[in-house]
């Protein structure tokens, strides 16, 4: 481990990485800043160096918290900003349930362990790369935060894809700059669009050609 991390892992030795602790409930006084990058790919590095650890991934992953478009690691005595090149979690993992049926749901399983189920408190979108137009699929996560889907996730879900016109999805507004909300079959479009449900919830993944 980096010696310069270590104050900070002692600090969590009691956290279950089962779960996530109750960050909301921490008000810590001390704020500053710390060279931790989580890269678009899902590498974390400090101070430019690789993490040789999985636990330690896991357990300062367990404690990020997002405020004000920033993106922070967060204990009961101190708030560190950290860099995010593009989402702080990354999706390798999808699990279908009940596939095809009304009742459907998306599984999805972050690099970090957390299962995440795709619905109204974390919807599913897709924005588009601006040098190449290539989609880039997201997915809500704690705290407003976003995690981005892997390829294989992605042609995943298109495989489940349906066609549908005034489809409900995501709307244009956020919470906290980074997620949208999701909406109720109220938002509807009227073009044909590729969809995918999850917990009731019609998600958009892109315009039908």
């Amino acid at each position: 481990m980096h010696d310069s991390l270590q104050p900070l892992s002692d600090s969590l030795a009691g956290i279950d990485l089962t779960g996530h602790p109750p960050l909301e409930q921490w008000h810590p006084v001390y704020e500053g800043e710390i060279d931790i990058v989580i890269k678009a790919d899902g590498t974390w590095l400090h101070e430019g160096r690789g993490f040789q650890r999985t636990r330690l991934v896991q357990l300062f992953a367990s404690i990020l918290w997002f405020e004000n478009g920033q993106h922070y690691l967060k204990t009961p005595a101190e708030k560190m900003q950290i860099t995010v090149e593009d989402a702080a979690f990354f999706i390798p993992t999808l699990t279908v349930l009940a596939a095809g049926t009304a009742q459907q749901q998306l599984v999805f399983t972050s690099s970090y362990g957390d299962r995440v189920l795709a619905g109204v408190d974390h919807p599913l979108w897709v924005e588009e790369a601006e040098a190449t137009g290539e989609p880039r699929p997201y997915l809500g996560m704690r705290y407003g935060m976003r995690a981005k889907l892997s390829r294989s996730v992605f042609y995943q879900l298109a495989e489940l894809a349906t066609l549908s016109v005034g489809a409900a999805a995501a709307s244009d507004s956020t919470s906290n700059d980074d997620v949208p909300t999701a909406e109720t079959a109220g938002d509807a479009l009227n073009k044909e669009c590729w969809v995918v449900h999850s917990a009731g919830q019609a998600f958009v993944l892109g315009e039908a050609e």
